[in-house]
């Protein structure tokens, strides 16, 4: 069973390019409408909720998913620019059948996507995504006149997910006093992260909140940093936080300027819940995850397991294991017991508790980790090239972790979109890392 148009992170491509075109995203619509609907209890009501980030498409394709669902008898709910996470949340709390967000992440202005959450505020399952996918195949229809799905528009989204934001933070606590940057990618989370810090009782400084369809993630958010470092220097502030495009992503910035990435502040935040007594039971992070952040989890007492990039595979792990806490050095981070899935704002507010609870720096609160240097080199192949089956490969690759033994790892993964290998090597010396992935690299037959 594989999907032909479902990734890691649902749907995703050039706009104006298939798939990320009207006609399919109408059919979509549809496909998702009609799985929906066999899905729903005789008698209810299938509802679904769009929202959506900051990018001009964004228009086109909610437009053309509200008709697909129409078609099938399906209402909907426009609620949009709004962070990704909060589409989650909303969906659950109005008990709809579903969520939806048009976002391309972290992507540039020319790229979109759709991204869908269950009714319970998570990611669809793979058979779900299967299931509309085999819908997809089928010729579209249209209900009758009088079953039609009706759209209506969500004025009070926003607010209800900053109060949301809000309440996950310490009743006990405020941030008074802080001078907080928060840079907002000129995205979804213009309208909404600013209000949360401010009404907690922080300084805030937003930057990245002028969007016009066509800045986001441009020089600014967790994919261009600069932007924040140069604004918490200049207005000597306490504390910065970067979000991405969909406000899903969460990179931390001090005051000397030192950015603090999503493996780092996953360690924060399991070494606050060991320290308040919290049972965790155990940490998931990714291929990707730093050794050493990995390590300090595990010199905290606390066991950690390691999932396949994407935050979705994290969600499942912790659900099977039964964790709470998981994330990703990208800045996707879980705390299961906030928020249903990962958001980027939830996940500041988590830290700054910390910090304000222990009166402590992010550079005094991550001093057990030492990341370790990770070199990773990108190689186009050849088609038809199956590299697990090279034996020179294996045997190169078995060679280099030998040479690593205790203190590095190698990691090789294929693109999820191109005909890509990533190889990365991670060990304590990054001449030694760099001079190991291109050992590997170097017998992949390229194009």
């Amino acid at each position: 069973m594989k999907n032909q148009y479902f990734g890691t992170d649902g749907i995703r491509g050039e706009v104006g390019h298939f798939p990320i075109v009207p006609e399919f995203m109408t059919r979509l619509g549809y496909a998702a409408g009609m799985v929906l609907a066999r899905n729903t209890k005789p008698g209810e009501c299938c509802k679904v909720l769009i929202g959506k980030d900051t990018r001009v498409s964004g228009y086109l394709l909610e437009a053309s998913l509200e008709a697909g669902f129409a078609a099938a008898g399906v209402d909907v709910m426009l609620c949009g620019p709004i962070p990704t996470p909060a589409v989650a949340y909303l969906t659950k709390a109005l008990r709809l059948s579903a969520g939806l967000v048009i976002s391309a992440s972290h992507n540039p202005y020319q790229d979109n996507g759709i991204k869908f959450f269950s009714a319970n505020g998570d990611k669809f399952s793979d058979d779900f995504e299967f299931a509309i996918e085999q819908e997809l195949e089928k010729p579209m229809g249209c209900v009758s006149s009088k079953e039609l799905g009706k759209a209506y528009r969500l004025d009070d989204a926003a607010g209800r997910y900053i109060e949301f934001c809000k309440s996950t933070f310490p009743g006990d606590l405020n941030l008074k006093g802080m001078k907080i940057v928060v840079d907002c990618a000129n995205g979804a989370a213009y309208h909404t992260a600013p209000h949360v810090f401010h009404e907690l009782g922080a300084e805030a400084i937003a930057i990245g909140v002028h969007p016009n369809g066509r800045n986001i993630n441009e020089c600014c958010g967790t994919t261009s940093p600069a932007a924040l470092i140069a604004k918490v220097k200049e207005v000597n502030a306490d504390v910065g936080i970067a979000l991405d495009g969909d406000a899903d992503r969460l990179q931390m910035v001090d005051p000397a300027g030192r950015l603090f990435n999503g493996d780092e502040l996953l360690y924060v935040l399991t070494k606050d819940r060991v320290s308040s007594g919290d049972d965790v039971g155990g940490v998931v992070g990714t291929l990707m995850t730093n050794l050493a952040v990995e390590n300090a989890i595990k010199n905290l007492g606390i066991q950690f397991e390691r999932a396949n990039v994407g935050d979705r595979y994290v969600l499942e792990l912790l659900k099977k294991n039964g964790w709470l806490i998981g994330g990703e050095g990208s800045g996707h981070l879980l705390c299961l017991d906030r928020h249903a899935t990962g958001d980027g704002t939830i996940a500041a507010l988590q830290i700054l508790s910390v910090m304000s609870k222990s009166k402590n720096t992010l550079a005094q609160l991550v001093e057990a980790v030492n990341l370790y240097p990770q070199v990773l080199l990108n190689v186009r192949f050849k088609p038809g090239y199956d590299w697990k089956e090279d034996e020179s490969l294996k045997k190169q690759i078995a060679k280099v972790e030998a040479n690593l033994k205790d203190v590095g790892r190698v990691v090789i993964r294929p693109s999820g979109t191109e005909p890509l290998l990533r190889v990365m090597v991670e060990t304590e010396d990054s001449n030694t890392a760099l001079a190991a992935a291109k050992s590997i690299a170097d017998l992949i037959p390229t194009t």
